[in-house]
């Protein structure tokens, strides 16, 4: 199969559809908890809808569940603390940590697996810097007397 241009009005027209539908919706066989669709919306939508195959949306599936899993874990070590006395009055480092951590390396390797990370989505680091750095010198354009609502034209170096 023939790859389509990104500029052209095929991927337009796909692009506008996909929008008016909203994001693409799990498989019936990988069903998500009501916690998972937060992340599960911010995975699928950090790539076209078009380019989504099943077997991605399996892996994205396991991202959201294993991503609001370590939302839920950190909640828990928040509430239970890092460290616990055991009978002999010997600290003991709370399991939940190697669980996060645990899940942690499985989101990222999910993330790479499905090129919903930074680098895929945002472009090299070198460019997001630049990025960056065009940002802070607008933000640093603006002085005191200046009302940051009101849109201004500013040079831009580039």
């Amino acid at each position: 199969m023939a790859r389509i241009r990104s500029d052209s009005v095929t991927t337009a027209v796909a692009a506008a559809q996909a929008a008016s539908v909203g994001p693409v919706k799990p498989l019936a066989h990988t069903p998500l908890r009501d916690c998972d669709y937060p992340f599960w919306d911010a995975i699928v939508l950090a790539r076209a809808a078009g380019t989504w195959t099943n077997s991605d949306l399996v892996l994205a599936a396991n991202l959201a569940r294993c991503s609001a899993d370590i939302v839920r874990l950190q909640v828990d070590l928040e509430v239970e603390g890092d460290v616990s006395r055991s009978i002999k009055g010997t600290p003991v480092v709370n399991p939940k940590h190697a669980l996060i951590e645990t899940l942690t390396r499985r989101a990222v390797a999910l993330s790479r697996a499905l090129h919903v990370h930074a680098e895929a989505t945002q472009g090299r680091s070198r460019d997001a810097g630049q990025k960056l750095a065009a940002e802070q010198d607008a933000r640093d354009a603006v002085t005191d007397d200046e009302d940051e609502l009101i849109p201004r034209l500013r040079a831009v170096n580039g």
